[in-house]
């Protein structure tokens, strides 16, 4: 009697594990999808599957894949690799979603038109593109916590600052104790700009910068600037945003 409720108990732990691996995506996001997801063309299962298109927050990508780590869950955290495509480009990263709701994304890295992030972002005519590499972005609540990694920007068109292209721009971001921290800088920008930006733990933010005309610049943009004030000895005149997430 021992020995069948010992074989009973193994097959229904088998059984629970193989419903678990193999329950249906299309199931799951039906019951349990976040808001702001929306995903079509759903197949395989919650651990490994596709779906052909998602909008995330307004973002649109499209053949998402992905393959979860079921031992995670030990851990008290799931923990899932995703691959997507943003129109033309193409994002890969690790992602970790804790007890508390911390979103953790690791080896981050790719390249997306800057279009798809105009909805999210809310700039109409936002284009050129950008490309990321960061050993970690975490975030809690949507915002970001934690930042080790590089993003540059280029052909960047920004209709609020001007409709033509302003160049190339690249912001290394690192995490400290105080909070976020980046330094800003043109790579091939209209505008040169050294600057600095910190988000600190009470969501309250910074950017300081020093901006330069160039050769380049266009005429509208260098009116602009004359707004910031008189230029120092070095042609530089400041900018200074501040502000609370």
């Amino acid at each position: 009697m021992r020995g069948t409720l010992g074989y009973l108990a193994v097959g229904i732990v088998a059984l629970a594990i193989a419903a678990v691996a193999f329950f249906p995506a299309q199931t799951a996001y039906r019951w349990f999808a976040p808001p702001g997801i929306v995903l079509s063309g759903i197949s395989g299962s919650i651990w490994q599957g596709t779906a052909s298109e998602a909008m995330v927050n307004g973002a649109y990508l499209r053949n998402l894949k992905w393959r979860a780590a079921p031992l995670a869950l030990a851990k008290g955290r799931f923990q899932v690799d995703v691959e997507a495509r943003p129109g033309a480009g193409l994002l890969e990263s690790r992602i970790s979603v804790g007890a508390t709701g911390r979103v953790a994304f690791t080896d981050l890295q790719g390249s997306l038109p800057l279009e798809t992030l105009e909805k999210p972002l809310g700039i109409g005519g936002l284009r050129g593109s950008a490309t990321l590499r960061f050993d970690r972005l975490a975030l809690r609540d949507g915002l970001p916590v934690a930042a080790d990694g590089v993003l540059t920007v280029s052909d960047l068109v920004l209709p609020p600052v001007d409709r033509a292209s302003l160049g190339g721009y690249r912001a290394e971001f690192f995490t400290r104790d105080s909070g976020i921290t980046a330094s800003v800088e043109d790579t091939d920008g209209v505008v040169d700009i050294a600057g600095s930006f910190e988000l600190q733990a009470d969501r309250n933010y910074r950017f300081l910068a020093q901006l330069a005309t160039k050769p380049s610049t266009p005429a509208s943009l260098r009116q602009q600037l004359q707004f910031l004030g008189s230029p120092n000895e070095r042609g530089q005149r400041e900018l200074r945003l501040e502000g609370r997430l």
